[in-house]
């Protein structure tokens, strides 16, 4: 059993917009639209200013300039998306045409926003960005459900790292001291942290998620220990937290580290004692709940820095559960993307795909920081635009492709097959028709249609 949200009083924590342009009155500009529309907002003039500042603290959007000075937006992209695969990109700028708007979405962006722009077209954005990013949560929620009623098809493995952690979480699941589990973004924690449940004595009660970085302080002291009417503005009745809603079962903090000191005390001290209190409550209440949080932060250095109790970390570490990178797991990367190739498949009721030898080259030797979701959503995004019955390296992300080198370049060790097949592939990618691309090609588009089909690439 899994108890459903607890109904938001007020709004989470704010979108986090990155504004990468040259020009300081755009910027200017931005800020203002963003900030009235409740975002927090950090600019950079520079790409490498922006990267900078990506690596210094995520983002949710980010808007980029096509030009900034001599240098291109349009190459800033995969460079944004390989710091945080996740962030969606807007990419703005005064010289609209076509040809640029598919070259940046080739190249990961979500959007396309041309120069002069109005406040509304700014909100319609934002608005896009936050609705695609609660699809998401959705999305992962719905994957949590399916490891739940069938583990086995998510956490079946060929890798000794994994299977150790597996190992681990069994025996973890026989007691009812706090798990620690640590890893990446994306490694699976939070699958991993809901299979101990099912393991445990306490399958039969709530399995309750707590989302640390999403709410502010009071917003998740509240989510946490509850509140009762008047507690704060918009507290208009009594709100029980998570920890009741988990009573008799387990309660998972998903990244821990972002708690402040504060609500890291309130937390020890119900670790310690079992008891709490709601918001604007004096009554003391007791709760009988198994703590399972998750972290991809480095605690020990967090706690040398003073921004984690060491004595919280002593109380959530008793045991403590390691997940791999998927980079450290490369057996498990091609069955992983035919099961995530099947399941989007039988979603979109279509054939199932097969993967080229090439794909399969190409997803074996990229790094994968996102870890499985990265995976995942690189194979949904791959049948979305590639309807074929093989799955090429040009169905999937530029940065994938990339990254691994799988791209033909003119002048390498490759046959003039090789070098027309890429070239094909690529003018059908970029433009609408096969007209068009036989235009651009100089054939006609009775040779191209042969020669699509001998390559496989998808049709109109």
């Amino acid at each position: 059993m899994e108890t459903g949200p607890v109904t938001p009083v007020v709004e989470p924590r704010p979108m986090r917009v990155l504004v990468v342009d040259d020009e300081r009155n755009i910027r200017t500009t931005l800020r203002v639209c963003l900030e009235g529309l409740g975002c927090e907002v950090r600019e950079a003039a520079t790409a490498d200013a922006a990267l900078a500042a990506l690596a210094q603290a995520p983002a949710d959007l980010a808007f980029v300039d096509l030009r900034l000075g001599t240098a291109s937006g349009l190459d800033l992209l995969p460079r944004l998306l390989a710091e945080s695969p996740t962030l969606d990109i807007v990419l703005i700028t005064a010289y609209a045409t076509f040809d640029t708007a598919v070259e940046a979405v080739r190249r990961g962006a979500r959007d396309y926003l041309p120069k002069p722009f109005t406040p509304a077209q700014i909100r319609h954005l934002v608005d896009k960005t936050r609705a695609h990013r609660e699809r998401g949560f959705q999305l992962d929620a719905l994957a949590e459900q399916l490891a739940q009623s069938v583990p086995e098809a998510t956490l079946e493995t060929a890798s000794p790292l994994m299977h150790a952690a597996l190992a681990l979480v069994t025996r973890a699941a026989a007691s009812d001291a706090a798990v620690l589990l640590r890893g990446e973004s994306g490694t699976g924690k939070g699958v991993l942290a809901r299979t101990l449940h099912s393991l445990s004595a306490r399958r039969r009660r709530p399995f309750v998620t707590v989302n640390c970085p999403t709410l502010s302080e009071q917003l998740l002291a509240s989510e946490l220990f509850g509140h009762v009417r008047g507690a704060f503005t918009g507290a208009v009745r009594d709100q029980p937290g998570r920890v009741e809603q988990a009573e008799g079962g387990t309660l998972f903090l998903d990244e821990v580290a972002e708690m402040s000191p504060a609500l890291q005390a309130q937390l020890l001290r119900f670790l310690q004692e079992k008891q709490f209190e709601r918001l604007g409550e004096g009554r003391t209440r007791r709760a009988d709940v198994r703590v399972v949080a998750a972290t991809n932060r480095d605690l020990e250095k967090d706690v040398a820095e003073g921004r984690f109790r060491e004595d919280l970390l002593y109380r959530l570490n008793v045991i403590e559960v390691k997940l791999p990178g998927l980079r450290e797991r490369p057996e498990d990367i091609l069955p992983l993307a035919r099961r995530f190739v099947t399941f989007f498949a039988r979603a979109a009721q279509r054939a199932v795909p097969e993967l080229s030898p090439a794909t399969e080259a190409m997803l074996r030797a990229y790094a994968w920081p996102g870890n499985v979701r990265e995976l995942r959503n690189a194979v949904e995004r791959a049948l979305i635009v590639w309807p074929a019955g093989v799955l090429e390296p040009q169905a999937f992300p530029e940065r994938i492709a990339a990254a691994t080198g799988s791209h033909v370049t003119l002048g390498g060790p490759h046959t003039l097959e090789e070098v027309e097949r890429e070239h094909i592939l690529r003018v059908l990618a970029s433009v609408p028709t096969l007209d068009e691309a036989a235009r651009v090609l100089g054939i006609d588009a009775s040779t191209l249609w042969r020669k699509r089909k001998r390559y496989e690439a998808p049709p109109d």
